[in-house]
């Protein structure tokens, strides 16, 4: 069923039948039912050769060269000088002296995208390797590292020939062949080809022409990973435009390598982890209240460098000491902090890396140590108010994912915010729900106080009636001083039988002090930070607070001298987050004033910088106490302090006072995060609530009276995640669904990131945030015993559109990789881009070669309008309307992308 295709009009009756009878041989020859033509040789007498069937498919099942021996380019030529294919240079022979051999499959590799209609790509081939081997031959053609792939010829690269006494042998040795290929910085139809090498229709021919068609499976793209080009290209932008979370860059900072303490020999000692597995959490509530010595909450891995550098550490720097730490002190800790709080939006939106494989890395590392995270309640890991299935989705997911401690709270202290948290946690978990009573004000004031000792310990009654298993004191300003502290542990320890947990921030640089009160109160287990990340806006000073309490009756031993250690790494890994670092120079009684959070005032000074307000910071602060009064001394933790901090923020920007607020209200329009506590968006305030100032902020808008939760509708979590793992190959995870539907935009962005940069978690941090020196060679781990060796060698100056090449060596092989120069204004005009139905583009990338009409001229639907050569191809575009061409944007021979405007149409 092959046509039949004439080469010369002049040839005789008698050779036409020939080469009709030699075309059905073909056919049976290679059992294929199709379309296609038939390529002959032909000698002076007429004798007929059968050479070779191209097909409409790029995979041929049989290479005539390959399997009978016959070189046929040099046949042609002989024959074409006058030699005889009986001649001795030929040795050809009849056509029954011709055999063959096994079977042979050929593919064209070129640069087409198979899921875009395999339209050509063009650019740069940023790498290029051939693959190589027995049965395996190359046709190459105009393919190397650096070369330049143009839109106006073929498209191919090169042609892969495989042989096998077996088509399935053949399929297999060149699936193994076009697997070593490495094509990057255009696409390439590779995984189509494998695709098809893979099925088993292909291997048994029994395919035709509209197979491919029939079978769009075979152009979905395989998740390939390209970590080397991708991490290049991530390298060669820092190096060229700057990481653009990094502000400054001080010449002058000494970056020290980290040391990581040799635990080689060492293995895990038993800890709380493993209690919780051997007797479930009743069994761990049990053990806690069984100790006499003092119990310790390291918070290093997250409220510390949260609350010192703006929550920009990298997995990176926490993976490498993750296990030295875990055998050397897990024995040591109740509970290791590791997640939560704003970690998880910094974790997509900063460092583009995936807050779930943290925490799934982490707990490999950690495998004897409780993994604890901030839970914020009805808002999740965000800011706002979640459906209620959301949320209890999350904790679940987390609890799986290996968090065995939640520290639950709510921003206002109200218990409705935290109940059903508690629940699920409690119904659908085998963790612990340690519930937080969040601390402000002063216990201890004299007079009218609402935050006296009953406010406290009521609360905690509410929590543990809610079901919590534990009760925490969260002192995020670092408000309680000793001997408040003294009076409200007691006073807790007599209205609850749950153990209880004290966290604190060092602002005052006197928590060390609150500390040893609680101990001697009787307080469970504290909050503390590995010495070089400790203090100020961070936590007590572990190493310190273990030197503190030697000798007393309830020390807890632990070697000071290995804590030291780590405290050694944690110092050079902090030079590389210079500028994160909070401005707080030492500790400050100004907090007792305006009750700034310790994870809020490390970010203050930097945001009022960014708007221009730093020389006026005294003011913000000013500001910032003048709101809490004015809204009754609110509870001030994450959301909640975001609030006041943006009004703080709006009063000084527009040089508005308190009393202005209260004067002028109904003709200002306050900040969206304002009106959403007013509105009740963030839930219900326990206590007095200035009802007089929310008229004057929701104006005629009422507000909510219940859980903001209960307004907001149920998603379809099952539907939704069919949905989204269509959309997002490679980041389909069911936890990657969770983060997209707390945090929309931040993990759309951080997931097109991750496409075109790779797992940013591998690069090491110095690099990341600031690049690599020329010569300056680094290693990536990017899997187990995987390593790539990258050497930065130079960047060209950038051309007229503002693109550098800079060139790398990625172990040992120079790689180019072409980075747009942000600081260059480029000559070149940018084209607009079609958007709407009358706006017609080019289809493909390639030359305008021909626009065929003229602006005013009224068309017919269906007219020609302009044509687009590419890659020897020529398309004619026609007019999807009836109108008249209103605008021209360019002229013929432009260079065109797809989807630029080529002309409008006006319709009459």
């Amino acid at each position: 069923k092959l046509t039949e295709e004439v080469p010369s009009p002049f040839m005789t009756d008698a050779l036409r039948k020939k080469m009709g009878e030699a075309a059905v041989k073909a056919a049976e020859f290679i059992k294929y039912e199709g379309a296609g033509t038939v390529e002959f040789l032909v000698d002076k007498e007429e004798n007929i050769y059968f050479i070779e069937v191209n097909t409409r498919i790029q995979v041929e099942h049989t290479i005539t060269e390959v399997i009978t021996g016959i070189d046929l380019v040099r046949a042609q030529i002989l024959i074409a000088a006058g030699e005889s294919i009986k001649d001795e240079k030929l040795h050809i022979g009849d056509q029954e002296d011709i055999s063959y051999r096994g079977y042979a499959i050929q593919c064209r590799i070129t640069t087409e995208d198979p899921q875009n209609g395999f339209k050509p790509d063009y650019g740069r081939l940023v790498a290029y390797r051939s693959a190589s081997g027995f049965g395996i031959r190359l046709d190459a053609g105009n393919a190397y590292a650096g070369a330049n792939i143009s839109p106006f010829f073929d498209s191919m690269l090169v042609k892969v020939t495989a042989w096998g006494h077996r088509v399935e042998d053949c399929a297999d040795r060149l699936d193994r062949a076009l697997r070593e290929f490495r094509i990057r910085g255009v696409k390439s139809n590779i995984p189509f080809l494998l695709a098809l090498l893979k099925d088993d229709n292909f291997r048994s021919g029994d395919i035709t022409v509209n197979y491919i068609g029939d079978h769009p499976e075979l152009l979905k793209a395989p998740n390939w990973k390209n970590r080397g080009t991708r991490i290049l290209r991530y390298l060669a932008n820092v190096n060229v435009n700057g990481n653009p979370n990094v502000k400054r860059v001080d010449p002058h900072v000494v970056l020290r390598e980290p040391k990581v303490p040799n635990v080689r020999e060492l293995s895990y000692p038993k800890g709380t982890k493993d209690i919780l597995n051997e007797k479930g959490r009743d069994g761990v509530i049990q053990w806690v209240k069984d100790q006499k010595q003092i119990l310790y909450t390291d918070t290093t891995f997250r409220d510390a460098h949260q609350s010192l550098l703006a929550t920009r550490m990298r997995t990176y720097d926490l993976e490498r000491i993750a296990e030295p730490f875990a055998k050397r002190h897990g024995g040591d800790l109740f509970s290791m902090e590791v997640w939560g709080g704003a970690t998880f939006d910094v974790c997509m939106r900063f460092l583009k890396e995936s807050p779930w494989r943290r925490l799934s890395k982490l707990r490999r590392k950690i495998p004897n140590v409780m993994l604890q995270m901030l839970l914020r309640g009805s808002n999740g890991v965000g800011y706002k108010a979640y459906p209620d299935n959301v949320i209890k989705a999350f904790i679940v997911e987390s609890a799986k994912q290996g968090i065995d401690v939640f520290r639950v709270f709510d921003s206002l202290n109200w218990i409705e915010g935290m109940r059903m948290s508690i629940e699920t946690i409690h119904a659908e978990t085998d963790s612990i729900a340690e519930a937080c009573v969040c601390y402000t004000g002063d216990v201890l004031r004299k007079g009218n106080n609402p935050f006296g000792l009953e406010y406290y310990t009521d609360l905690a009654k509410q929590l543990e009636d809610a079901g919590a298993h534990m009760i925490a004191i969260k002192d995020m300003a670092g408000l309680l001083k000793p001997y408040a502290a003294e009076v409200l542990i007691n006073g807790l320890q007599e209205s609850i039988d749950l153990p209880i947990h004290l966290h604190t921030h060092d602002t005052s640089s006197i928590q060390s002090t609150t500390y040893m009160k609680a101990i001697e109160s009787g307080v469970d287990i504290i909050d503390v930070a590995i010495s070089s990340m400790s203090g100020l806006t961070s936590q007590p000073n572990f190493n310190s607070v273990v030197a503190m309490m030697e000798g007393h009756d309830r020390e807890n031993e632990i070697d000071l001298h290995s804590l030291n250690q780590f405290s050694n790494y944690w110092e050079d890994v902090r030079t590389y987050y210079y500028p994160f670092e909070t401005e707080l120079k030492a500790g400050t009684a100004e907090v007792y004033d305006h009750e700034i959070p310790g994870g809020q005032y490390s970010n203050l000074r930097p945001q009022a910088r960014g708007l221009g307000l730093e020389d006026q910071f005294d003011t913000i602060k000013e500001n910032y106490k003048g709101v809490n009064d004015l809204l009754g001394g609110i509870v001030k933790v994450t959301p909640s302090s975001k609030v006041v901090g943006d009004m703080a923020m709006f009063l000084t920007s527009n040089g508005y006072t308190v009393k202005d607020i209260l004067e002028k209200g109904k003709d200002i329009d306050f900040p969206d995060s304002f009106k959403s506590l007013m509105r009740g968006d963030l839930g219900q305030w326990s206590n007095d609530w200035p009802y007089d100032l929310q008229k004057i902020v929701l104006k005629n808008e009422e507000p909510y009276t219940t859980r903001p939760n209960a307004q907001l509708p149920k998603v379809d979590l099952e539907s939704g995640y069919q949905s989204f793992k269509q959309s997002h190959d490679g980041f389909d995870e069911y936890a990657d669904y969770l983060s997209s539907l707390l945090y929309p935009k931040v993990f759309e962005d951080h997931y097109h990131h991750w496409l075109t940069y790779g797992d940013m978690s591998k690069i090491p941090t110095k690099a990341f945030f600031f690049g690599i020196g020329k010569k300056e060679e680094i290693t990536v781990t990017i899997d187990v015993g995987k390593n790539i060796i990258i050497e930065y060698m130079n960047a060209n100056e950038p051309d007229e559109k503002g693109d550098r090449l800079v060139l790398f060596r990625i172990n040992g092989d120079v790689r180019g990789v072409t980075v747009k120069d942000h600081n260059v204004i480029s000559s070149i005009t940018k084209a607009i881009k079609a958007a709407r139905p009358n706006e017609i583009g080019s289809p493909l990338q390639g030359s305008l070669s021909k626009i065929l009409v003229k602006e005013g001229d009224e068309i017919k639907k269906n007219d020609q309008l302009f044509t687009i050569e590419a890659m020897k191809m020529e398309s004619t575009i026609t007019a999807p309307m009836a109108g008249k061409i209103k605008k021209i944007y360019l002229s013929e021979k432009s260079l065109v992308e797809q989807d630029d405007m080529v002309l409008e149409i006006e319709e009459v």
